[in-house]
Parts: structure tokens; sequence; C-alpha cells
């Protein structure tokens, strides 16, 4: 991000010959005390500024953290949510890139307001930040109604988030020649295809729990739902009510979520036919598949397949490596 944003309104110009390259960004590395560290796998990072004494500046940028999926980070930041707080009312854009807008849900700015993030800290804005209205699927969300609070999807959606921020600070044209430079995508598939469907819950209910061991084994069947209660010994509403109470999920969602994930891998390693990938997983209506995949991944299982089989296929390199 810093160097993209620093590129911008030179790096195009000075490969191609054009005269009068310019800066439009003065980009800073911010941090609580400004000491140096080194963050993820071991990169260091020198900021320029403590957050006590950094200039004001019309561009907030939160990137990512490191944070597993059943973590919280309440009161560890106090002082940098009023920082960020503060930043926010006195005019400053804030943009937040992968899990950076856990720190903005952290903060309250969040609350009431819709907000994405990478598709793996789900369960965590279920659990900790209520309030905000998460959105999995899309890569680029506007928390804010005059565009002042933008989330970011995960990982290399960074790279929407700088063409948005160039485009909108400096012009369309400028954000499509760095887009030419650094080769960045725009991913307008949004975060649904690359979203893992079946997540494991932390929860404490070990009925349910074998519950879905036992629907990871037996999700093919088309009566999974009716010989799951049989099996569990429960009351079916109770068991609806504790599935749903543990998971986030309701059985059938559950069960969706196993047979659309395995029709992925399906379509992303095998060679069998669509009809017969609905047919594996557990649906002879073909056409209810193909809807139902399309809502839970974004594309139908033949985009879908289009998207990843390439990759796995370059991946796997000449035949007989």
């Amino acid at each position: 991000m810093v160097d993209v944003l620093s590129a911008t309104g030179n790096i195009w110009q000075t490969l191609v010959g054009q005269a009068s390259p310019s800066q439009p960004f003065d980009v800073q590395i911010v941090s609580v005390d400004s000491k140096p560290f080194r963050c993820g796998h071991g990169i260091p990072v020198e900021p320029a500024y403590a957050i006590a004494d950094a200039p004001t500046s019309d561009i907030l940028i939160l990137p990512e953290i490191w944070l597993g999926p059943q973590e919280a980070i309440s009161e560890r930041y106090d002082g940098l949510m009023d920082w960020i707080k503060l930043r926010f009312r006195s005019g400053t854009t804030i943009y937040s890139a992968c899990s950076g807008s856990i720190l903005l849900a952290e903060s309250g700015l969040l609350d009431n307001c819709e907000a994405t993030s990478h598709w793996g800290y789900q369960e965590l804005f279920r659990m900790h930040y209520p309030k905000v209205h998460f959105r999995p699927e899309s890569n680029l969300v506007y928390a804010h109604p005059d565009g002042r609070l933008v989330t970011a999807g995960g990982t290399t959606s960074w790279h929407d988030l700088a063409l948005h921020i160039i485009a909108r600070h400096v012009g369309v044209g400028e954000a499509l020649r760095i887009a030419k430079v650094y080769l960045l995508k725009w991913h307008q598939e949004g975060q649904l295809p690359f979203t893992h469907l079946v997540r494991q819950t932390h929860h404490a209910d070990s009925a349910v729990r074998k519950c879905e061991e036992w629907l990871k084994l037996h999700y093919r069947d088309s009566a999974a739902i009716s010989l799951l209660v049989e099996a569990s010994s429960l009351p079916e509403r109770t068991l609806k009510r504790r599935f749903k109470a543990a998971t986030g999920s309701s059985m059938i969602e559950y069960l969706q979520n196993l047979r659309i994930e395995a029709a992925k891998r399906q379509l992303e390693e095998g060679k069998l036919s669509i009809e017969e990938v609905s047919l594996e997983v557990g649906y002879e209506d073909l056409s209810f598949f193909r809807r139902l995949f399309k809502r839970l991944t974004g594309l139908t299982p033949g985009e879908y397949r289009r998207l990843f089989r390439p990759l796995i296929e370059e991946l796997s390199g000449p035949a007989g490596l």
C-alpha cells in the first residue's frame, strides 16, 4: 500500500517518458509510540510518527492486523481507539484493509453500519460486534453516507482499496495507470468464491458438536436432516434451537454449506460434469443446485470452475512432473 500510493502520479509517467511527474500522496507510517518494530513474518517497520504527534491528514488507512478468528481486542488499544475517533470527528476519511476493520469496529465507528473484512472474521464480528452489519461477500463497503468510512475485504482486496483511493482522490485515469503498472486486479467477483463455507465454531454444546460431525459424514444423504434428528435422540425443535444457538447457522444452512463446499472441491479438482457434481453432493434437482451454488459463492458452477480450474492446472505443472 505504501509503495503503490507513493508511486501514484510518477511511476507510470517515468516509465512511458511523460513529463511532469507528481506525487499527490505524502504517505507516512504512524504507530502508537513511533518505535521501530517487526510485523508479521519479521518484516521491519520504522514509523515516522507516534499517534500523539502525528500531523493532521486527509486520509487515514488502517492496515490489516493478525488476529485469530476467535480472538478479541477489547481494551487492548484504548489510546488508539480514541485517536481514530478524534481523527474521524476532525474530518479525516478513514479506510481499512482486511482485518483493519476490526479496529474500526472496536472504536464503535461501525456501529449500525455495513462493513466488511476478511471472510474468516465473520464469526468474530457476529460474536464481538453484533451492531456491525457484516458483509463478507463484498470487497469494498461504504459505511458512511459521504464515503468517509470505507472497509475492504480480505488480503489482496487492498488492491481494490488502493485503486479506489487513487480514483477518488487523484482521478480514475491515474488509478487505471497504476493498475497497469502494478498488474493490480479489481476483484469484481467479490469474496464469496474464496470463502470457506464450513467453519469450526467454538462452543460448549457437545450434542451439537456430535451433530456437526454426523453431518460431515452423511451430507450426501437426501434425508440427512430427518436422519440427524433421529440419531441425536433430541426433540426436533430442541435440536434446531440448540444447533442455531451454538453454530450461528440452521441445520439446513449447515448442510447446504457442506454440500456446496464439497461441490467446490469437485469443480476445482475433478472432471465430473456439473450435473454429476450435483448428484455427487446430494442434489438431484440440477436447477436448484445451480441456484444454491450461485447464492452461496456468487458464481455459477461453470464460472467457479473457470475461475479456479486453470489455477490448479497451472500449479500442477507440465504432465509427468
